[in-house]
């Protein structure tokens, strides 16, 4: 499928083109009336193809690809940031609890990309109607820019909470609004969603790289666990297991996150996707060279043994040989500082990272090794994931556990994870509470989602950040970690924010 995958990049390289034409990046301004948007544009499906992978290009960013899911993994403590020093934009120094209005970074990475991406889908919306095509597929169309619309806004409402709700083009002095609620941003995400899901077609996502009816049920299922609704959230994944469109890639479970296993990946359900040679990514280039990223021992050691036990409980742990009878996931999802990788080949190739990691590991999830040796040149297209099935299945089972406990289909979610092909770890023993379910499940999150962003979002949902961070200590420095419930469960608004919108009252305590 690399054909329709390659005209899929191509739409949204010319689409990002027209659409800064017609539009500022910047949400506050209006998007201007220019001979495009006129008599010359608007006009024919090829038009709307156009705009609608524009739309679409607002996720290659760094709040939605590998930059910004691992520097959550460092704010989660799941990781260091090593290579260089920390400074006040560093994330390294975020996770150390120093996070200002003026700190710039992904404190204000986070709201600047998702505000750039809902101008564009207001835009979309805005003018899709003049369009000369299918009533049936400008319908599928507006599902499609909903679903992203209500992906940054869910963005938006979990990082910050209650934030400014725009749903048409605005002028910037329209742009100077208090900001709503979180519950009323949430019930806009899931107005958005619910149009979504009744104007998709119920296919697959990966032959085509546009959203379906399961990416936008999957992604209320996320909403609706966020929210701790729990019936909400189980309903909406088992759809998505009923419709079944979507199944758990039973193939090398590290090729998820590698462009050769995610043509026509039947897990896949929302990506950031890139193709070479005119639409690339960095990835490898920072995972496999950089050395920024440096995974931490409570991670690795939240692997559990092949007999399915925690390694602290387990006779076949050898504390001299991590890797050695620990679930396979481990293995693919880092590697030891000093490992060289090894090619399809059967060649042997030895990093070379620029800096020295500050834990003894480095990650391996994402990272093509293929590439090696990387310099400047090299180019990345894989694609970043951003929902797949496995969550899907995890989701229903938190939420089932929590309305009636650990039943059989609690059981049989999480097991398909643990024991697809190429994980094949044990599945589950019988006879757990509730509460020991609940921690189950929990750390399978967290081992099945290392390095996909999901970790500090989950921690602050179940309020554990305020017991965890605090209790980690920083390598080589011996700083213990800071976490504030008062104000850390939230990112402050960025000052540039603030100082153009007199009505945006600030986040407690920043």
């Amino acid at each position: 499928m690399k054909y329709f995958k390659a005209l899929y990049i191509h739409h949204v390289l010319i689409g990002l083109l027209v659409l800064l034409a017609v539009s500022c990046t910047d949400f506050l301004e209006r998007n201007p009336t220019t001979q495009i948007s006129g008599p010359t544009f608007w006009n024919s499906q090829k038009d709307a193809d156009l705009a609608l992978a524009g739309v679409y290009s607002r996720l290659n960013n760094n709040t939605f690809n590998h930059e910004g899911v691992y520097s959550l993994a460092i704010m989660a403590g799941d990781a260091n940031e090593g290579g260089q020093s920390l400074g006040a934009a560093s994330t390294g120094t975020f996770a150390m609890g120093i996070m200002e209005a003026v700190s710039g970074g992904l404190l204000a990475n986070v709201y600047n990309h998702c505000y750039q991406g809902i101008a564009t889908c207001n835009y979309f919306l805005e003018n899709i109607d003049r369009v000369d095509m299918p009533a049936e597929r400008i319908t599928r169309y507006k599902g499609e820019v909903l679903f992203l619309r209500a992906f940054f806004y869910f963005t938006l409402a979990d990082f910050y909470g209650g934030v400014p709700i725009y749903t048409t083009p605005v002028s910037a002095d329209e742009a100077k609004v208090a900001k709503s609620s979180r519950e009323q941003v949430i019930d806009q995400v899931l107005a958005d969603l619910d149009v979504a899901i009744s104007s998709l077609p119920n296919t697959d996502y990966s032959s085509s790289g546009h959203a379906v009816r399961g990416s936008a049920l999957a992604l209320k299922s996320r909403v609706h666990l966020f929210e701790s609704d729990w019936a909400a959230a189980a309903q909406a994944a088992s759809q998505v297991m009923s419709d079944g469109q979507f199944s758990l890639y039973e193939e090398n479970w590290a090729n998820i996150f590698l462009a050769e296993g995610q043509n026509d990946n039947p897990e896949i359900m929302f990506s950031t996707r890139y193709l070479n040679p005119d639409n690339f990514s960095n990835q490898d280039i920072r995972i496999l060279w950089h050395g920024i990223w440096n995974p931490r021992a409570e991670l690795r050691d939240a692997f559990e043994c092949i007999d399915g036990l925690p390694i602290d409980e387990s006779p076949l742990y050898d504390p001299d040989n991590w890797k050695e009878n620990r679930d396979p996931r481990l293995a693919k999802t880092m590697r030891g500082f000093d490992e060289p990788a090894v090619k399809a080949s059967g060649e042997v190739v030895e990093f070379a990272y620029n800096g020295v990691s500050m834990t003894g590991l480095m990650p391996a999830k994402g990272g093509n090794v293929e590439t090696l040796p990387i310099d400047y040149s090299t180019k990345s297209e894989q694609d970043w994931v951003l929902i797949r099935y496995a969550e899907v299945l995890l989701n229903f089972a938190e939420a089932t556990n929590e309305l009636s406990g650990p039943t059989q289909a609690v059981y049989d979610a999480v097991n398909a994870v643990r024991t697809r092909p190429g994980v094949d770890m044990p599945t589950l023993p019988e006879g757990l509470s509730q509460d020991e379910m609940r921690d189950r499940i929990r750390n399978e999150r967290r081992v099945e989602f290392a390095f996909e962003g999901m970790r500090y979002r989950d921690i602050k949902r179940w309020k554990y950040a305020e017991v965890y961070i605090p209790t980690l200590v920083e390598p080589g420095s011996g700083i213990q970690r800071q976490f504030d419930p008062s104000k850390h469960y939230l990112f402050p608004f960025p000052q540039s924010e603030i100082d153009i919108n007199p009505n945006l009252v600030q986040n407690p305590g920043y």
